[in-house]
């Protein structure tokens, strides 16, 4: 195999990984192959080169540009004369990776806490039977305590030091 396939087939491999890992975390496939796309560029990347690199829509690789584009993953470069647009991966992708993954997981941990306080009040809400009083007991209980656990582990993602020590860990 030549030297050109061999990084092709290098890139091809480590897309294909960016995006399983990506889907893993909940953000899509294609959010994560299009990180990885632009991480192993040298330069930014039109969307339609994306497009036709990765096999993909047009709108699905615009979608995905502009979610990597809101977590500091990736940033839109834009170029004298042109109007598409241009991506290419953040400077420091390690901090922003980071920062990026803090965020996701602040929001599905504030999630699941509209989850459980809809959970609370439906169960505030039942009409209890005698024989049933027990379960209702043991799940209100399940529920405020992991209300509990979500508010601190929301609270200790929110905390300023938190952020402040995530950014000055850069590699």
């Amino acid at each position: 195999m030549n030297r050109a396939d061999v990084i092709t087939q290098a890139r091809t491999r480590l897309v294909e990984t960016g995006g399983r890992t990506s889907q893993d975390l909940g953000l899509g496939r294609i959010v994560g192959q299009v990180l990885v796309y632009l991480y192993l560029q040298p330069g930014e990347c039109s969307l339609d080169v994306l497009e036709a690199e990765l096999g993909l829509s047009k709108a699905s690789v615009s979608v995905a540009a502009r979610q990597l584009e809101q977590l500091g993953l990736v940033r839109r470069v834009w170029m004298k004369g042109e109007r598409k647009k241009y991506y290419r991966s953040a400077d420091n992708i390690a901090s922003a990776l980071q920062q990026g993954l803090l965020a996701i997981v602040h929001q599905k941990i504030q999630q699941f806490g509209n989850e459980l306080d809809g959970t609370l009040e439906l169960l505030g809400s039942a009409e209890i039977e005698p024989d049933e009083l027990p379960d209702l007991k043991f799940l209100r209980q399940r529920v405020g305590r992991a209300k509990k656990l979500q508010k601190r582990l929301n609270s200790i993602l929110g905390n300023p030091l938190v952020r402040l020590l995530s950014k000055i860990n850069k590699t």
